[in-house]
């Protein structure tokens, strides 16, 4: 009876006297904070290691821009908010626009990076440390948002989909705006939800809906379905006006920030304007080994399905099928449902970056499934999938289609290959120092200012043509005349970072 009865002395006897509620509560914490740091860790190694990918001068120019001259001369296509996040990290580089210099956003981003006298990829990650601070910050937005509707545990299950995601890892360690999109729709919906209980949360999804559409203008196509909630969410038409209201000043304070001569809404008009001239272009895809020209419907949805784990991807349907009838679908569902149909009616098949909020949302989603018993092993699979492919975030693809070495044959472009390993081929080339080199890169980088001196094999009669042959793995999927005869008359003999490809031609 003693032992039964007496509570052992010291830090253990704290221990058991702690409520078993405010144990948890610790538990809890401690989950989403390793899960975080996790996420960070993978994300800031990514970022420190890997090259620019193709828009990020574009945006690290505009961000420059924006700050130094006040002007919206750069990327007027996208609105500022998300460039003026990145400035915040360039705001620690000594970095200034040469006004004398001539040339579109492209050049002008890629000589800023190269020739401010700063060293790239030190300018590279204070751009990309922002976003990724952002990106950590959607991670507790989903978090929360998921324990709102399912409780602790539920909340832990759709944070660890969220900080084991290659995809969120992939583009959230990047200069570029489509998490930070996405993440603000995401909080949009979940503040809304909120405000079915208390109209005080109607005023900050009000700024979150206007961060969203003063990121990026796909957005634009979710903006009826939060309205829409806000009503769902008081019943009366007032709460609507002031979503809109907010999200409009919002929109037009990031405008001001840069230029306030600019007449708003002009600029953003005029953004609108030039994102229909894109999708008037005719892009090219490839999908499943097949190049092909203009745009599929369904390439989003396959694209998902081979760069998701699949753990997340049976989390994801049967979350999908557990909420669907659900009031809560209205806020987790519909809001992805919809930019994910916008989206696939877009000419650009490129990567499922366009596709960015899918999991974010069904990580929510896939918390009403946390009590079925193969929830745990669904999730240990996504963390050691998430784990396996280490650093090599963005040319990840799951198992089922031969995992990141893989993924160059049945995707291209952001999916695999956007210009992020310059750097890793030129440490790689000092293996094969003294050979002739040929280079075909896809991407926003300067070879050169990494050592690579080569020259295009295109440029050249193909029997002239001997020694090292490298090649961007998307040249390669669109490859035709005379780099296909090359590449069929080389022999491959390395790779670096599962996107380029280096043959040899005797």
């Amino acid at each position: 009876m003693l032992l039964a009865t007496t509570t052992p002395p010291g830090p253990v006897a704290e221990v058991l006297r702690t409520p078993a509620k405010s144990r948890r509560g610790w538990l809890f914490a401690l989950v989403a904070a390793v899960l975080l740091v996790q996420m960070a860790i993978a994300m800031v190694t990514t970022a420190v290691q890997q090259t620019p990918t193709i828009d990020e001068p574009v945006y690290i120019g505009a961000a420059t821009v924006y700050v130094e001259d006040h002007s919206l001369r750069y990327n007027l296509e996208h609105p500022p908010l998300g460039k003026l996040v990145m400035a915040a990290g360039l705001a620690f580089a000594d970095v200034h626009v040469d006004r004398g210099f001539q040339g579109d956003q492209t050049e002008f981003g890629r000589h800023l990076l190269y020739e401010s006298g700063i060293d790239a990829q030190h300018l590279l990650l204070l751009a990309r440390l922002p976003i990724i601070v952002l990106t950590l910050l959607f991670g507790i937005v989903v978090l929360l948002f998921a324990r709102d509707l399912t409780g602790n545990v539920g909340g832990v299950l759709a944070l660890a989909l969220y900080a084991f995601s290659p995809d969120l890892i992939a583009h959230g360690s990047l200069a570029t705006l489509d998490v930070p999109a996405a993440g603000f729709v995401l909080t949009s919906a979940w503040l809304l939800w909120r405000a079915r209980e208390n109209a005080r949360y109607l005023p900050l999804a009000g700024l979150a809906v206007g961060a969203a559409l003063a990121t990026k203008m796909n957005t634009l196509a979710v903006v009826p379905v939060l309205l829409f909630l806000a009503w769902h969410a008081r019943g009366r038409i007032k709460p609507v006006a002031v979503t809109a209201l907010i999200a409009v000043s919002v929109v037009w304070a990031s405008y001001a920030a840069v230029d306030p001569s600019q007449a708003f809404p002009g600029p953003y008009l005029e953004g609108v304007r030039l994102q229909f001239g894109f999708e008037d272009r005719v892009w090219g895809g490839y999908l499943f080994g097949v190049h092909y020209e203009g745009s599929h419907w369904y390439y989003l949805p396959a694209a998902l399905l081979v760069k998701t784990p699949l753990g997340a991807l049976l989390l994801w349907a049967a979350g999908t099928a557990a909420i669907i009838r659900r009031p809560q679908a209205l806020y987790v569902l519909l809001p992805a449902g919809v930019l994910l149909a916008a989206a696939m009616t877009g000419h650009r098949d490129l990567g499922v970056r366009y596709a960015i909020f899918v999991p974010m949302f069904l990580a929510v989603a896939a918390a009403f499934v946390v009590d079925r018993r193969w929830a745990t092993p669904a999730v240990a699979l996504v963390a050691a999938s998430s784990l396996w492919t280490f650093p090599y975030y963005l040319p990840y693809s799951n198992e089922l289609f031969g995992g990141p070495s893989k993924t160059h044959m049945h995707l291209h472009d952001s999916n695999v290959d956007w210009g992020q390993d310059l750097g890793r081929l030129a440490e790689r080339l000092q293996r094969y120092s003294g050979e002739r080199l040929w280079l075909v890169y896809k991407g926003a980088g300067v070879p050169e200012y990494y050592g690579i001196h080569a020259e295009d094999p295109r440029k050249t009669p193909v029997d002239q043509v001997h020694g090292l042959l490298v090649v961007s793995d998307t040249a390669i999927a669109k490859a035709d005349g005379r780099l296909q005869e090359l590449l069929d008359t080389s022999t491959p003999i390395d790779v670096v970072g599962h996107s380029i490809t280096i043959f040899r031609r005797n």
